[in-house]
């Protein structure tokens, strides 16, 4: 089967509004090139619509006449790659979901290893970081945690101390195989998050973990001034904490 036959076979297939690239229509990398003019003959028809570069749509018509792209369904094709997850989000779309923070952002940032191009569809509006570890579909939820606590004097609509009571719970009720995970991960975060891990933990759990490669991370000489109240954490002293 010829190349364009093939590219309008798979596409049929695809749901309408659902955002797809050369992968899912299984390119060979030396037919690149043939299926990048299949795929300009087929928008020029209006049978698919280009949503950024290598990401295209069917366009789905109701009643009330063209429907946009699935926004979710693209951000998942940015957050993986060849069902890898390679990115999640972070910043105040993922404060809102922790309910530390009421309010929404504009812009969705995404934190990943991978170089990520700035998304700008529709309301879907996107930044990148840089992520502090190797981003996988078992670590991310717990890269989340440790971002929320680098960020903690900044996120709006909160404060500190109120962020950390929302926070211990939820650290609370981790496996312990996901602690000494997060113990691992924020070695590789600003050194304010790990003195703040410590003392959370610290004050959770007592003795239970071995904080002692977190302590001996940092600097006994410097002092982190989040402005926690003592009542709320009270271990915040054991970790220069002021």
């Amino acid at each position: 089967m010829k190349v364009a036959a093939q590219i309008r076979e798979k596409i049929k297939s695809i749901p309408e509004s659902e955002p797809f690239g050369y992968a899912d229509l299984g390119i060979e990398a030396t037919d690149f090139f043939t299926a990048a003019k299949a795929l300009e003959r087929l928008q020029k028809k209006g049978t698919i619509k280009k949503v950024s570069k290598g990401v295209f749509y069917k366009p789905e018509i109701s009643i009330f006449g063209e429907m946009p792209p699935n926004y979710d369904s693209i951000l998942q094709n940015y957050l993986y790659k060849a069902d890898k997850r390679v990115g999640y989000v972070t910043g105040y779309v993922l404060y809102n979901q922790l309910s530390l923070t009421t309010q929404m952002a504009f812009t969705t940032k995404i934190a990943t290893n991978r170089n990520l191009k700035k998304i700008n569809i529709g309301w879907l509006k996107t930044n990148s970081v840089k992520a502090y570890a190797e981003v996988t579909e078992e670590n991310y939820p717990l890269l989340g945690i440790l971002d929320a606590l680098k960020d903690i004097k900044s996120i709006p609509d909160s404060s500190a101390s109120n962020a950390i009571k929302i926070l211990m719970p939820k650290i609370k009720v981790l496996k312990k195989n996901d602690i000494e995970h997060l113990i691992k991960y924020a070695l590789q975060y600003p050194p304010r998050v790990r003195a703040l891990l410590g003392a959370i933990l610290e004050n959770i759990f007592r003795n239970k973990f071995d904080l002692l490669t977190l302590k001996s991370s940092l600097n006994p000489s410097t002092n982190f001034k989040l402005g926690i109240k003592n009542t709320v954490l009270p271990t915040t002293q054991n970790w220069n904490i002021i």
